[in-house]
């Protein structure tokens, strides 16, 4: 009888960066993994430090990545967001809140203290393990 597969969610603010990177390299390992994020907005870099890009999750990757470039192709090259695009449209069409997922996991992997934070106070039940790691963000 074959072993069961474990289910892991791989969660960051956004669904853009840490979380879409570690779903990239789990999928590509074969693991079964959805990524998501907790923030009520997905943000992205803008044109300075306290000008976000702010977008609902309703957003596809490739809305996202059209607009920005029509934005400011130049500044969103290099900042690599817009290749950050690329990638995230490669692997899902949008980004996903954990807060709406229907799915039970194994093991739910949290990527910022905060929204470690966060899926304890509002979502851990007995049947999956919370891991909280240091990751580092590019963008």
């Amino acid at each position: 009888m074959p072993e069961k597969k474990l289910k892991f969610a791989v969660v960051c603010s956004s669904n853009m960066n840490r979380s879409m990177e570690a779903h990239r390299c789990m999928k590509k390992r074969k693991f079964d993994v959805k990524s998501y994020g907790t923030g009520a907005q997905v943000k992205l870099p803008g044109t300075a430090a306290n000008r976000p890009n702010v977008y609902g999750f309703e957003w596809t990757y490739a809305a996202i990545h059209e607009q920005l470039k029509k934005k400011d192709k130049y500044l969103y090259t290099q900042n690599g967001v817009l290749g950050m695009l690329d990638r995230n449209k490669r692997i899902k069409e949008r980004p996903e809140k954990f807060q709406d997922a229907l799915e039970e996991f194994d093991l739910v992997v949290s990527l910022d203290e905060r929204v470690y934070d966060q899926i304890i106070e509002d979502f851990f039940d007995e049947t999956s393990q919370v891991v909280q790691t240091g990751a580092c963000s590019k963008h």
